[in-house]
């Protein structure tokens, strides 16, 4: 089991992310008022970068973990779409892609301010388990998570909570696996982690709700309605967190082909409200009252006492 658990914790090496506390203030549009006081909604209805970040999203560049060696993040990986199947709806896209190579493989990522700690979070995500073009078979990780920033080895107060979908396998496990993971603290170098997680095998191709519960010394993982994780005690987080999507290459996880492929995660929205459990199906009503009431963007969270770190990036 140990030795599953240090495989699996590459994707830790992310724990240096975090966000700036520089950005805009938010332009928003007041909730209705039977939604909780402290909410963050967005439903990624947008145009164009400038107008996400103008809202408190970074979109990562440069290089660094996780994923592939000698690999960059690049915010031009970040689009946004008209959806098919829902007329006047919008999409965030995350396309990532790889030839086989670190120097030509671009990876994506979007964080959100670290101000979360206990309520629930939610996001509406579409996996897929082949790429959009080129060839199949490279190990990619689609999430959604939240986290704090490595700061020094065993931190006491290091946090995180992960969806992770890995479509092709990875960290030992079958294809076409769910993870879901919370940390209490780790070690980078040399590398000790200490975190519990339960993996649901089977295709999750295709749109689905992924929420999680922290409240009462339990976090608890949903997707669409069914509960798939528990993790308690010393793994409960201890510190507020940013907000995350990312989706990456598994370094050495790569197919052996030369032509260029190209993956895809898509998010309709995500939502967290602070200090209230809301079950699976309160959170869709709550996301039908936002849209309702022509809502696009909401974020009335506290940013709290605890200062913002540096960008989504080592």
């Amino acid at each position: 089991m140990k030795s599953l658990q240090i495989i699996f914790s590459v994707f830790c090496f992310i724990v240096m992310v975090g966000c700036v506390s520089n950005t805009p203030v938010p332009t928003s549009t007041p909730a209705p008022t039977s939604l909780p006081a402290q909410i963050l909604f967005d439903d990624f209805s947008y145009s164009t970068a400038d107008e996400m970040t103008a809202n408190g999203w970074i979109l990562r560049s440069g290089q660094g973990w996780p994923g592939v060696q000698g690999a960059s993040f690049r915010a031009e990986n970040v689009s946004f779409i008209d959806y098919p199947a829902q007329a006047g709806n919008r999409l965030l896209r995350m396309t990532s892609s790889t030839d086989g190579t670190g120097a030509n493989t671009y990876q994506t990522q979007i964080c959100h301010q670290r101000k979360y700690f206990e309520g629930t979070y939610a996001a509406r995500v579409r996996f897929s388990d082949v790429p959009v073009s080129g060839s199949d078979g490279d190990q990619i990780v689609q999430t959604f998570y939240s986290i704090t920033p490595y700061e020094k080895p065993f931190d006491p107060d290091y946090s995180e909570m992960d969806f992770e979908y890995l479509s092709n396998g990875g960290w030992g496990g079958s294809p076409t696996t769910m993870h879901v993971t919370t940390w209490e603290t780790v070690q980078i170098e040399p590398w000790n982690a200490d975190n519990a997680s339960n993996a649901t095998e089977g295709s999750m191709a295709g749109w689905h709700t992924l929420v999680a519960q922290v409240t009462g010394g339990t976090v608890r993982y949903f997707v669409d309605g069914q509960m798939i994780g528990q993790h308690g005690g010393d793994y409960y987080p201890d510190a507020p967190m940013s907000i995350n999507f990312n989706l990456w290459f598994i370094d050495g996880g790569l197919s052996g082909a030369s032509d260029v492929r190209e993956y895809q995660e898509d998010i309709d929205w995500v939502f967290h409200t602070a200090d209230v459990l809301l079950m699976p199906d309160e959170v869709e009503a709550k996301i039908n009252e936002l849209r309702n009431a022509a809502v696009k963007f909401q974020d009335t969270i506290s940013p709290g006492a605890i200062p913002l770190a540096s960008p989504c990036d080592l």
